[in-house]
C-alpha cells in the first residue's frame, strides 16, 4: 500500500547579496516562479513551494502543470527526497523510483554493463536482480557492442537510451517523472514511451511533471495546477486542463496587451 501525504507544505530558497539596484530585474525573473517574501532574518526568499496539501493513494496518477518556474520539478524533488520542506508535515509510504536527472549514477570511466550494476545497486535492486534483467536491459539500448565500453566515448543519444533503460527496469510503489518523454531521438522516443506506459502500469502512485498536455492527458487520472509555488487547482484531468489552457491564453493575450500598450 503506497501513500503521499503532504499537509501546509513549503520549501524556500534564501536570495543572497542582492542589490537594491538589481532588485527589480531579479524580481521580474523570480516573479514567474515562486513567491517573493522575507523571513525572519529579513533575507529575501523565494517560496517555490508555498503551503501545499495534498494526500495520494493507490492508483493515482497525477500530472503536473504549470509554466516554468511554478514549482513542477522542486515538488517531485521533495517527494523524492532530495529536498527537504521548510516548513509543513510530509508522510510517505512505498519505494521511489525518480527519473529525474538520468544521468545520475552513470559513471564515465566504467563500461555500459557495468554501470547497469552500480546505478541498478543505486537504485536498491541485488546483484540477482540486476543478472534476471541485464539482457533485457542491453537489447532496450540498441548499444550493440558499446555496451562493453567505457560510457565516456558515448554520444548524448546513447548515453541516453543507456540511462533510461537502466531507470525503467526498476518496477517502484512510487514513480516520479520530470519531463522525460521529450527525450531523445522519435524513434526512441515512441519506444520510450511504450516502456514507460508498462511501468506506469505496474506502479501504484505516479506523479509526473510535462509540457506536453496530451501525455497528462494520455497517462493521469488527476492533475494539478501549480502556479508560484501554489497549487491553484488539485482534482480531474480534463477539467485542469481546461483551467490551464484557459490560463495560458489569458497570459499571452496580457503580454500582447502590454507590448501594444508599450509602443503607443
Amino acid at each position: 500500500m503506497a501513500k503521499i501525504a503532504l499537509q501546509n507544505v513549503s520549501v524556500e530558497y534564501p536570495i543572497y547579496n542582492l542589490s537594491t539596484r538589481s532588485f527589480k530585474k531579479d524580481f521580474i525573473k523570480l516573479a514567474t516562479g515562486g513567491s517573493i517574501g522575507k523571513n525572519k532574518q529579513k533575507q529575501i526568499i523565494v517560496k517555490a513551494i508555498n503551503n501545499v496539501s495534498f494526500n495520494l493513494q493507490n492508483g493515482d496518477r497525477v500530472g503536473l502543470l504549470g509554466h516554468n518556474g511554478a514549482g513542477k520539478s522542486t515538488l517531485i524533488k521533495l517527494i523524492a527526497g532530495i529536498y527537504e520542506p521548510t516548513s509543513g508535515e510530509i508522510q510517505i509510504e512505498g519505494n521511489i523510483s525518480s527519473l529525474i536527472n538520468l544521468n545520475l549514477g552513470i559513471e564515465q570511466e566504467y563500461t555500459g554493463y557495468e554501470n547497469i550494476f552500480i546505478r541498478g545497486i543505486i537504485a536498491g535492486l541485488s546483484k540477482k536482480q540486476i543478472k534476471a534483467q541485464v539482457k533485457e536491459i542491453i537489447e532496450f539500448t540498441g548499444l550493440g557492442d558499446y555496451i562493453h565500453m567505457p560510457t565516456r566515448t558515448y554520444s548524448k543519444g546513447m548515453m541516453l537510451r543507456l540511462a533510461f533503460a537502466i531507470s525503467t527496469s526498476i518496477n517502484p510503489e512510487i514513480l516520479l517523472i520530470d519531463e522525460v518523454f521529450g527525450a531523445g531521438d522519435a524513434s526512441f522516443r515512441e519506444k520510450a514511451q511504450q516502456k514507460l506506459s508498462n511501468v506506469l502500469d505496474s506502479a501504484n502512485i505516479v506523479i509526473m511533471a510535462n509540457h506536453t498536455v496530451k501525455i497528462i492527458q494520455d497517462f493521469c487520472n488527476k492533475a494539478m495546477i501549480l502556479e508560484g509555488g501554489r497549487c491553484k487547482f488539485f482534482g480531474d484531468t480534463k477539467e485542469a486542463i481546461d483551467i490551464y489552457e484557459n490560463t495560458k491564453t489569458q497570459r499571452k493575450n496580457n503580454q500582447k496587451s502590454v507590448m501594444v500598450a508599450e509602443e503607443i
